[in-house]
C-alpha cells in the first residue's frame, strides 16, 4: 500500500512537471512571436496604419487651398490644393483618407486634443503653433498664398489705402489665424474682430459689419471672382519669412507621423507636384461648382 501511494505521488509530480514546462514553452513562443494576437498600436503613425485611414481636419472655405465642388457628394467634394497634398500624404503612408470638416479654431483644437493626428488647412507658421503641435517641414503653394492682404469694398478703394484709414475701424480676420496676428500687429489702431468662417466673414464685409477683411491674396482672389464688387486694398501687410509658406499640424509628440509627413512633403516637392496641384485648384475654384463650405 506504502509502495502504490509512493508511485501515485511520483507519478504526479512528474504530470505536474510536465504541464509547467508546456506553459513555459507556451509562454516563450507568445513572446517571441506575440502569440496569434496582433500588437497594440502605441504612436499615431502605427494607429494611422493600423486602422488604414487617414483622418485630416480642414476648414473647406478657403479656395482654393480647401473648398467643395458642389457637383460631388461625400468625401469626393472636399477639394483644393491641401485636399491633393493630403490625398498624396495618404498614398504614401499606404491608407485611404478620410476628411474632417471643421471651422478654422476647431481644426486645430481637434490636433490638439488628439481627437484627430492632423489637419492640413493653410497653416503658417507662428511661434505658438510651434509650441502646441508637431509642425511639418514647409510646403508652397505659390507666392498668391504667401502675400497677405486685406479685402475691402470697391466703393471704398480710395478711402482706405495705408494703415492710418483703419484706426477705430472694424477689421476682420479668422479666430486663430495668422492673418489675426498680423492685423493685431501691424494695424494696431483697428478694432480686430474675430471671424469664424471666411464665407461668413465676406457676408459681413458686403453688409457694412466690417470695413475690411484679412486673407491670404490667393483667397482674396478667388473671392473677388465670385464678388467683384471687392477689392484688394493698397495696404499689404509685411511678411516675415518664416510665414511665407505653410506647414501641416500634427499632435504634439508624435514624431513618428512627423517623419513620415515630411518625407512626403520631400517627395512631392522633387516631383514638381505643387504647381501642378495648385493651378488646378485655381481653376476649380472659378468654375460655377466651387463653393465654400460654412462650419459652425
Amino acid at each position: 500500500m506504502e509502495m502504490n501511494m509512493k508511485k501515485l505521488l511520483t507519478m504526479l509530480m512528474a504530470l505536474m512537471m510536465v504541464l509547467a514546462l508546456a506553459a513555459c514553452g507556451n509562454d516563450t513562443s507568445a513572446a517571441n512571436n506575440g502569440g496569434n494576437e496582433p500588437s497594440t498600436p502605441t504612436n499615431a503613425l502605427e494607429k494611422i496604419k493600423a486602422s488604414g485611414e487617414l483622418h485630416v481636419a480642414l476648414s473647406p472655405d478657403f479656395s482654393p487651398m480647401e473648398f467643395v465642388d458642389s457637383s460631388k457628394s461625400g468625401q469626393e467634394q472636399y477639394v483644393g490644393f491641401d485636399i491633393s497634398l493630403a490625398k498624396f500624404i495618404a498614398e504614401e503612408l499606404g491608407v485611404s483618407l478620410v476628411i474632417e470638416p471643421m471651422s478654422f479654431d476647431a481644426s486645430q483644437t481637434a490636433v490638439y486634443t488628439s481627437a484627430v493626428p492632423m489637419s492640413i488647412s493653410g497653416y503658417s507658421w507662428t511661434e505658438e503653433r510651434a509650441q502646441n503641435y508637431e509642425l511639418s517641414d514647409y510646403y508652397y503653394a505659390g507666392d498668391n498664398e504667401t502675400d497677405q492682404v486685406l479685402l475691402i469694398k470697391a466703393e471704398d478703394a480710395a478711402k482706405y489705402t495705408k494703415v492710418e484709414d483703419f484706426a477705430g475701424q472694424d477689421v476682420g480676420a479668422q479666430n486663430a489665424s495668422l492673418q489675426m496676428q498680423l492685423l493685431t500687429e501691424q494695424i494696431p489702431d483697428a478694432n480686430p474682430i474675430t471671424i469664424g468662417d471666411l464665407a461668413v466673414g465676406v457676408m459681413e464685409l458686403k453688409a457694412g459689419n466690417i470695413e475690411a477683411l484679412a486673407v491670404a491674396k490667393g483667397n482674396a482672389e478667388m473671392i473677388i471672382d465670385a464678388n467683384p464688387d471687392l477689392v484688394i486694398c493698397e495696404f499689404q501687410f509685411e511678411v516675415k519669412a518664416e510665414y511665407e509658406a505653410n506647414v501641416i499640424l500634427m499632435t504634439k509628440g508624435e514624431t513618428e507621423l512627423l517623419e513620415a509627413v515630411n518625407a512626403a512633403l520631400a517627395k512631392a516637392y522633387e516631383s514638381g507636384l505643387y504647381g501642378t496641384w495648385y493651378d488646378a485648384a485655381v481653376e476649380l475654384g472659378k468654375s460655377e461648382n466651387a463653393k465654400e463650405l460654412t462650419l459652425d
